[in-house]
Parts: structure tokens; sequence; C-alpha cells
């Protein structure tokens, strides 16, 4: 067994999705969850100094907070190989590699648990639980089994909460601390949008520039990958003539697709990543649906030079332009229906018949 028995999550990459699952599961082994701080421009840069400048900005970030877990005194991190979700569902070769990325970067000693999910090859989630567990000294199968089940419980209650309407941190809050609450009154506001991202891009305040509660105080409402299910998201990516090849497909072309469809929002929002391969593939498809189906569509890209003052100014102008747009729409819904209904004459038709 590892001395302190505390184990490090850094806060990026799947932390924002598979949190809960984590720290139930971690907690469950009786170990003590330590997450990294918040990012800054601070953090980002101390992981930025440690790879090369054109490795992409969540990865640089995600250095970045494991740099932070040492400073805190945290020796043991939790850094996993998530190579695919599903059979041939596969995230990016640098999430692939994150055990290797940080082995190669992070020039101090510490003990990594890297345990391997590879749907692809048979290494389900319980292969990648009893590895991490293994790690750390940990073979009591029933243990595991019950760290297993909490871990679970405690991502379920997230994401229930999280599609009801509850806020992302909020949500993970209640989840890890045992409260379980809905969101039973879905607030209507003059315009909505959904914003198809990573949650690691979303979710992180520092990279997405605060754009949930920015969007909040212009009156928008927000739709993101976690209103949805995992079936409507894929039903919706099929509907449209697409497939899933990448893991967190279900976060963009999934949910933008489900929202797009019978038009649920006045436009679309995509957060990328700059340099990032698989976000330009997706986004690309739903521009393409996007424009068949006549709703705006924005791109906002992102990396640790982006500046807030541009980045809100494009966000405010889109904004303005569906307001716009959506008042101009519904003076021309109102005007039709105030025209008279035109009548029409029937006419008399002969029919001839043979005697």
């Amino acid at each position: 067994m590892l001395k302190g028995k505390r184990i490090g999550i850094p806060r990026a990459i799947s932390y924002y999705n598979n949190y809960p699952f984590y720290y139930g599961f971690f907690s469950g082994l009786g170990f003590e969850v330590v997450v990294s701080d918040k990012t800054t421009s601070g953090l980002i840069n101390k992981g930025s100094a440690c790879v090369v400048s054109d490795t992409c900005l969540p990865i640089k970030v995600y250095v970045g907070h494991v740099i932070n877990l040492l400073e805190k005194g945290c020796d043991t991190i939790f850094v996993p190989s998530l190579q695919s979700t599903g059979h041939k569902i596969n995230n990016c070769s640098k999430v692939r590699g994150l055990p290797e990325i940080i082995r190669n970067v992070v020039n101090r000693s510490f003990n990594m648990i890297e345990p391997t999910l590879d749907k692809t090859e048979g290494l389900g989630l319980k292969s990648f639980c009893t590895d991490a567990a293994n790690q750390l000294g940990i073979y009591d199968e029933d243990l595991i089994s019950s760290a297993m089940k909490k871990g679970w419980q405690t991502y379920n209650n997230f994401l229930q909460m999280a599609k009801s309407g509850i806020p992302h941190q909020e949500a993970i809050k209640n989840a890890v601390s045992g409260r379980f609450s809905l969101k039973n009154m879905d607030v209507v506001k003059p315009l909505s949008v959904v914003i198809m991202g990573h949650g690691y891009n979303l979710f992180d305040e520092r990279i997405s520039m605060n754009i949930l509660k920015k969007l909040e105080k212009m009156g928008v409402k927000v739709y993101t990958g976690l209103n949805v299910s995992k079936e409507d998201a894929i039903s919706a990516i099929h509907n449209i003539g697409e497939i899933q090849y990448w893991a967190n497909e279900l976060d963009l072309t999934g949910a933008a697709a489900y929202y797009m469809q019978n038009r649920r929002v006045d436009g679309i929002i995509a957060l990328t990543a700059f340099g990032c391969g698989p976000d330009s593939l997706m986004v690309d498809e739903i521009q393409y649906h996007a424009r068949n189906k006549n709703i705006p569509m924005v791109v906002l890209t992102i990396d640790e030079h982006t500046g807030e003052a541009g980045f809100v100014t494009r966000l405010e102008a889109f904004i303005d332009m569906l307001s716009r747009r959506k008042k101009k729409l519904m003076s021309k819904t109102a005007h039709l229906k105030l025209l008279p209904e035109k009548t029409s004459e029937k006419k008399e038709t002969k029919v001839l018949t043979r005697a």
C-alpha cells in the first residue's frame, strides 16, 4: 500500500466528464482524493514551458495541473490512458498517450497510476478499475467491486442533475458530497443556443473565458452535451447521416445535432481548441448541416493567447445577430397571421358521359 493514502486528480481532460466516478471509486478504496487548483494563466504557463510549442492547449493545461498537484505535495497522481470508450470509438492520440507525455515532460519523481481503458481491445471498465487498484496495492476483488458501485452511483447522480439543468460545478459538488436534487422548472429565455465543445474546454472557466456565465448575463438559455442522453445523442448523429468515431463526439456532433433537429435552438456555438484535428472534423460536419437547415453558427477558437476582449466581442455580435434575426422572423410570422385568408371560388365542372 502506498504511503499517505492520497491520490491526485488533475482538473483537466477527463476530470470534467468523469470526476464523479473517479471520486466515488477512489474514496471507496479508502483514498483521500486531492484535486488540483482551478486553471490560471500561471498554471498554463508552467504546463506550456514543459512541452513543444505546437502542443494543443488542453494538453498544456493538463501538464500544468499535474505540476500543481506535485507542488501541493501530492506524489500519487492518476493519469489514465483512455484509448477507446467503445468498439472503434477513439480518443485523440494525445489523450490516449497522456501517461507517456507526462512521463517524458514532467521531470519530477512521483507515483503515476496509469490504467488503460480500451474497449476496442476488450479492456473495459472493470479491467480499468482493477488495474488502477492493483497499482495502488489493492487486490481485494470485493473491495474493488464495492468501490466501482460507489463510483457508478456518484456518476449517475451527477449525470441526472446535470441533465436536469443544474450547473456543471454545482452538479459535481452535490454528487461528491452525497446530495441529490433536480431542477424542476426549465427557465424560458428569449434566445437559446447549444454549445458544442469538449467538457475540458467548456467547463474550465479560464479556458472558456467563462462563456456560460457570459451568456447567462445576456439572457441566453444554454444547452450542452450534458443535457442530452447518450442514446439521444447517438440517435441524432445517425439521423443527420453521420457516424460516431470520436469518444467526445456525443458532446459535439451529438449535442449540436440533437438540438438542431426540429429547430430547438436559435443558434449553435462551437468552442474549439486551436489545432485540434478531431474538433475541426466534427465542426465541419455540423457547419454543413447547419447551413442546410439555415441555422446560424459561430466557431470560437481558443488557445493560451486568446484575448478576452476579442472573444467577448465575437460572442456579443453573434447573440445580437440571433436576437435581430428572431425578432424579424417573429414579426414576419405575426404579419402573415394578420393577413385575410384567401377565398377560392368553386368552379363548376361538367362531366361528359357517353350515351
